[in-house]
């Protein structure tokens, strides 16, 4: 009986260690599309902001997501939209007022790091460029400006959003 007994519990603790691997395994398997999902939705963030895309910006924030922080955080999908027509707005002014079309910009994430709050929170803090291209052979790309980032992010409906970005903290 005792060897019975003995071969329950060793066959419960195989079975336990079992399921506990498979839920670990599980727990990553999660974090890793977790990460590709928060990357895709930072390079949709950074598409639609270098193509001025109002639409597809507000789209990477959640309905009450802000850009900046403090009184000056800009808050929810229509000031968001606003803020990225008016960016398109002022290139095209300056386009009409030189006769000159702005060069392409882009803007560079570097050294991020990511950490999951949980499964539904993470937080993400970055280096940032804005980047000019070259326009025409004695213009040369220019770095119009340069900071660090803090944003936070949230799954909402399986899908995550921005909802705070904050490209000048102040820590």
């Amino acid at each position: 009986m005792k060897k019975v007994l003995a071969g329950v519990v060793a066959l419960l603790f195989v079975a336990l260690l079992g399921y506990r691997a498979a839920a670990g395994g599980n727990d990553s398997q999660r974090e890793a599309q977790d990460r590709a999902q928060i990357e895709k939705v930072m390079w949709q963030y950074i598409r639609a902001l270098d193509t001025e895309n109002a639409d597809a910006y507000a789209a990477a924030f959640t309905l009450d997501g802000q850009f900046g922080s403090g009184a000056n955080a800009i808050k929810g999908h229509e000031a968001l939209k606003k803020m990225i027509a008016d960016l398109r707005q002022r290139a095209a002014d300056a386009e009409a007022k030189s006769g000159e079309r702005r060069p392409p910009m882009y803007h560079v994430i570097a050294n991020s790091y990511l950490e999951f709050v949980d499964k539904d929170h993470a937080h993400l803090e970055a280096y940032w460029m804005t980047v000019f291209a070259q326009a025409g052979p004695s213009v040369p790309v220019r770095v119009a400006a340069a900071g660090r980032e803090v944003d936070e992010l949230v799954r909402v409906n399986g899908q995550w959003l921005i909802k705070a970005r904050d490209v000048a903290p102040k820590d």
